[in-house]
C-alpha cells in the first residue's frame, strides 16, 4: 500500500513539473525551455520591451537596454547597457530567468558571452510583418501570459489585414529608405521595413544589396532615381538629412521627401503596423 501511495505521489509531482515547464522555439529555430514561466526578464532591445508590455508581462522586466522608452513605464526599468554593449556583471546580479535578445541588433560577441552564463536566451529576428505577432505569442507561453499575447497578436493581425486590403493592387512606387546620413545607409530586402514597403505597393530600390543595412553613396541613389525618399525620426533633425536631395532637380524624389514618426517603423514590435500605415500614406502621396 505504501508503495502504491509513493508511486502515486511521484506521478503527481512529475505531472505538476510537466505542467510548470514551458517551451517554444525562438527565431533561430532553437528550443527554449524554462522549468517554469519566466519571472525575471532582461530585454536587450526596445522592441522586445514593447512586446513584453503588450502581452501584460512588462512588470516582469528587471533590466532593459537604452531607448526602451515605450510605453512610458518602461523608462523606470533599470538599464543594463545599449547597442554598443551590455554590463554583464549587472545582468548577472539581476538574476534573470530569461533574456530576450535581438539577433541582428545586439553585439554578437556579447551575446556569446551571455550564453556562457548559462541563462536562457530567446532570440528575436522578424523578417516579415507577419512574424511580429508570433514573437508576442511565444513570449506569452514563456511568461504564462498566453491569453493576453493572443489578444495582442490578434489585434495586430487584424490591423495588418486591413492595410493589405486597402493598398492591394496600387501603382508600384520606387522607394529609397534612408536609415542614416553619414555614412549614408539603407536596407535590403531582408530587413522588415522592406516588407512594409511591399504591402504599401513600394519597391525597395536597394533590395538586392547583400548586407541587411548596407552603406551606399549619393551616386548610387541618383543612379537608382527613386520616386520617393523616406526616413524616420524627429523633424528638425531629419530635415537636414532629406534637404540634401534637393540639390539634384532631376531626381524624381526631389519633391517627395518624407519623415515618418520616430520608432514606429524601426522597431519590430506591436506598433510596427502603425508605422506601416504611415509609410503607406507617404508612398501614396508620391503616387
Amino acid at each position: 500500500m505504501k508503495h502504491i501511495r509513493y508511486a502515486a505521489l511521484v506521478s503527481l509531482l512529475l505531472s505538476h513539473a510537466a505542467i510548470a515547464s514551458v517551451s517554444v522555439k525562438d527565431d533561430r529555430g532553437q528550443e527554449i525551455t524554462l522549468a517554469k514561466p519566466a519571472q525575471r526578464i532582461i530585454s536587450l532591445a526596445p522592441h522586445a520591451t514593447e512586446d513584453l508590455f503588450a502581452i501584460g508581462a512588462g512588470k516582469l522586466i528587471v533590466g532593459a537596454v537604452n531607448y526602451s522608452d515605450y510605453p512610458p513605464e518602461a523608462n523606470k526599468i533599470e538599464r543594463i547597457g545599449g547597442y554598443n554593449g551590455f554590463d554583464l556583471e549587472r545582468i548577472r546580479a539581476l538574476k534573470p530567468d530569461l533574456i530576450v535578445a535581438w539577433q541582428s541588433g545586439n553585439p554578437a560577441k556579447q551575446l556569446a558571452q551571455i550564453e556562457t552564463l548559462g541563462l536562457p536566451v530567446f532570440y528575436t529576428f522578424s523578417k516579415k510583418l507577419e512574424d511580429v505577432p508570433t514573437v508576442m505569442e511565444r513570449l506569452g507561453v514563456l511568461t504564462a501570459k498566453e491569453s493576453e499575447a493572443q489578444a495582442a497578436a490578434s489585434k495586430y493581425r487584424s490591423s495588418l489585414a486591413a492595410l493589405e486590403k486597402k493598398y492591394a493592387g496600387r501603382k508600384p512606387i520606387r522607394v529609397f529608405y534612408q536609415v542614416w546620413d553619414r555614412p549614408l545607409m539603407t536596407i535590403n530586402r531582408e530587413q522588415i521595413i522592406s516588407d512594409a514597403m511591399r504591402l504599401c505597393g513600394g519597391v525597395n530600390v536597394f533590395a538586392a544589396l547583400p548586407a541587411l543595412v548596407p552603406t551606399i553613396d549619393d551616386e548610387a541613389v541618383l543612379a537608382a532615381n527613386p520616386d520617393v525618399i523616406i526616413t524616420s525620426g524627429e523633424p528638425g533633425v531629419k530635415d537636414n538629412w532629406l534637404n540634401r536631395w534637393k540639390r539634384w532637380p532631376n531626381l524624381k524624389a526631389n519633391k517627395h521627401l518624407y519623415i515618418l514618426p520616430k520608432d514606429l517603423l524601426s522597431r519590430m514590435g506591436p506598433r510596427l503596423v502603425e508605422g506601416t500605415e504611415k509609410l503607406c500614406e507617404a508612398i501614396d502621396k508620391a503616387r
